[in-house]
């Protein structure tokens, strides 16, 4: 994914204008340059390290010290009741959200005078401990190869499955044929050369990828020219996307409709927050993979603002939900009435050098909308409880069995990870209805996105589990 910043809506938000006033933000940001998923276990780099921590630099000059202020936020010394961090359990997301307080909240030191008079400082000059809470969705995902392996929604994998039904799918399976043929001297050491087809279009990209950032030296690495580079990036972004939202059946984009929902409910508790007189709940950060990014731009008509949300955001990428008002705050919280909404988005490491731009949600032109308008369109598909998540992705085993309609336990359908489905997935009209694979390549065709990456070998007599289609319990 490469923006070019052509679109006058899209323009870099340096600053705010001074008669608005920041009141809370929720932030979904990706992780950082790591290893490749077909080496598993996958680790963050010291590039990965580098470009979160960045990346929390920046936004400490925007929301803690600059003129995008969050209103009533500690500057220097957290307090955690109003900075909220959650990732999923995996090694490389939780380390990125690490890495990102770091930038955000650096060390500061504190002398503490005891009772008996004498003085303590803080470790490691003055670090600052902030607790990551876990979140279910895209436990593993960096380890997984395919993109709903970390997901256990029943619905959406049989929503994701039906992409390798579809016309588009096997017409550039075919296609590509020769293509992919051609790479596999550059990866197989890690792939069977029958592996190495559009259907693992994004691990192989991946392990490329990597490869062109870390390796010195890449087997046979005249066939990676700078269009072959691009054509790998580009089949990745199609096939991604493809499995990550539909238009006529968007079942498969589960983790954008949880998405919503966490913003929904966490945005809530700043206003509320705010209207009680309480300086609580100022600023959310969720650390998580591409997939969610792919459906939520999906959900909110993103490709309508800028074709170029059809792929998938480099390492370190970030989009925020900015809550402001231009009315008078000096005796109080506004009303509800007064607040607005602003997506920010930026691909990539955010910097000084390099900030986010406002893109319009929901299809629509506006910069900004009313907080009214914004939750409305939101709850439209957000998943905000356990309920509604075990009811829309069919599961009926495990902590979705007292939401079984029939009042069983799922256990017929416990092959289905989790919980299997008692309510079908819409995939009448997926194969004609996924966002046509020549329109998303026609798009993603106007820019280049070669993010370099090179290759380590795996070891001898392992190799890299290929994707497949979801049969049960497995992707």
């Amino acid at each position: 994914m490469k923006f070019t910043g052509a679109l006058a809506l899209a323009s870099a938000v340096a600053s705010t204008e001074a008669a608005e006033t920041v009141l809370g933000a929720y932030m979904f940001h990706r992780h950082g340059d790591r290893t490749p998923k077909a080496l598993a276990p996958t680790n963050l780099t010291a590039v990965g390290y580098e470009q979160v921590y960045t990346s929390g630099q920046y936004y400490r000059s925007r929301y803690l010290t600059g003129d995008s202020k969050i209103k009533g936020m500690n500057k220097d010394i957290v307090r955690l009741a109003q900075l909220a961090v959650t990732a999923p359990v995996d090694n490389v997301l939780q380390n990125s959200a690490q890495g990102f307080l770091q930038g955000f909240y650096p060390p500061y030191q504190q002398v503490q005078t005891l009772a008996n008079g004498s003085n303590v400082q803080a470790p490691m000059d003055g670090y600052q401990l902030i607790p990551i809470n876990t979140v279910d969705t895209g436990a593993g995902s960096e380890d997984n190869g395919w993109l709903q392996d970390a997901s256990t929604c029943a619905n959406a994998k049989t929503s994701s499955n039906a992409f390798f039904s579809s016309r588009e799918y096997n017409d550039l399976l075919s296609k590509t044929t020769d293509f992919y043929k051609a790479l596999v001297p550059v990866v197989n050491a890690t792939f069977d050369e029958e592996d190495v087809t559009f259907k693992n279009a994004y691990v192989v990209y991946d392990l490329i990828n990597v490869a062109e950032i870390h390796n010195s030296s890449i087997p046979s690495s005249d066939v990676l020219t700078d269009e072959t580079l691009f054509q790998i990036r580009t089949l990745a972004d199609a096939h991604e996307y493809g499995l990550a939202y539909n238009t006529s059946d968007n079942m498969r984009a589960i983790s954008g409709m949880q998405l919503a929902g966490e913003v929904l409910k966490y945005m809530n508790t700043t206003i509320k927050s705010g209207q009680s007189g309480s300086s609580a709940n100022k600023f959310g950060v969720q650390f998580g993979a591409y997939a969610t990014f792919l459906s939520f731009f999906g959900l909110v008509d993103l490709p309508h603002a800028n074709e170029t949300f059809y792929g998938v955001p480099d390492y370190a990428s970030s989009m925020v939900f900015e809550l402001f008002t231009t009315a008078d705050t000096s005796n109080g919280f506004p009303a509800t009435d007064d607040l607005q909404v602003r997506f920010l988005f930026h691909n990539g490491t955010t910097s000084n050098a390099s900030e986010p731009a406002v893109y319009p949600l929901f299809g629509g032109n506006d910069e900004a909308i009313s907080w009214n308008n914004f939750s409305n369109n939101m709850k439209k598909f957000a998943v905000s409880t356990t309920e509604q998540w075990c009811t829309k992705c069919g599961n009926t085993t495990g902590k979705c069995a007292q939401y079984s309609p029939d009042g069983t336990d799922g256990s017929a359908n416990a092959s289905s990870n989790n919980g299997g489905s008692h309510m079908s997935a819409t995939v009448g009209g997926v194969i004609g209805a996924f966002v046509t694979l020549a329109v998303v390549l026609g798009a993603l065709a106007t820019f280049m996105l070669l993010g370099g990456f090179r290759l380590a070998k795996k070891p001898r007599g392992a190799r890299a589990s290929p994707v497949s289609e979801v049969t049960g319990s497995k992707a």
